[in-house]
């Protein structure tokens, strides 16, 4: 059977996918943030992709779902795909939902301790999609940029589950990506004070977005 491909907005499918898991796989899981509800932000077409961002009560992620053949990138749960913004360069890793079919998540937060609500959540979601289209001011990050930042936790995996929710729920990214992409906004914004730092990039093969 031939991989769907989405010529409509993914988000009433990404929301009932992980609503399903969150429901069913991830069911009493101490990691889960009690205030936060799934939720798509922001999802649009571009270069044959829908981008947007997911939030749930275990993870913080921006998504890339193809919205035709000719983009389509298999899943590989064990490998990742570059894909390269104006922002910078970002590793995405492949999942498969019924719900959804293939799709391209990166991980910018998981737990979701560090947040007040659903609607901080839902603000950073926006702020790390804008930035995504704004170049840093330098072509590189100067040496030694890679600043930490207050990160929760890891919380525990959960003991069964798709592959999908196993995987989101324990990959815990590294300090520099959220700062790759939150690090250059106003520091007096709420919402990004627990993400600000230095951007950092990572290689990449695919062309730019």
């Amino acid at each position: 059977m031939a991989p769907r491909m989405p010529a409509d907005d993914p988000s009433p499918r990404l929301e009932a996918a992980f609503r399903r898991i969150a429901r069913d796989a991830m069911a009493g899981v101490p990691m889960l943030h009690p205030g936060l509800r799934v939720q798509a932000v922001g999802f649009e077409r571009r270069d044959g992709h829908w981008l947007g961002a997911l939030v749930t009560p275990w993870f913080l992620n921006l998504v890339l779902v193809p919205a035709d053949a000719a983009e389509r990138t298999p899943a590989r749960p064990e490998g990742r795909v570059f894909k390269r913004f104006a922002a910078g360069d970002l590793a995405f890793l492949g999942n498969d939902e019924p719900e959804v079919g293939e799709f391209l998540s990166c991980s910018l937060f998981s737990p979701m301790s560090a947040f007040a609500d659903q609607a901080a959540a839902v603000a950073t979601a926006r702020a790390a999609l804008a930035m995504l289209h704004v170049p840093p001011p330098d072509a590189a990050p100067p040496p030694g940029c890679a600043a930490a930042s207050a990160t929760p936790p890891p919380g525990p995996a959960p003991a069964a589950g798709s592959p999908t929710a196993q995987r989101i729920a324990t990959e815990a990214p590294p300090p520099s990506r959220r700062a790759f992409l939150l690090g250059r906004r106003d520091a007096a914004k709420p919402v990004l004070s627990s993400v600000e730092g230095a951007n950092s990039a990572v290689r990449s093969t695919e062309g730019p977005w």
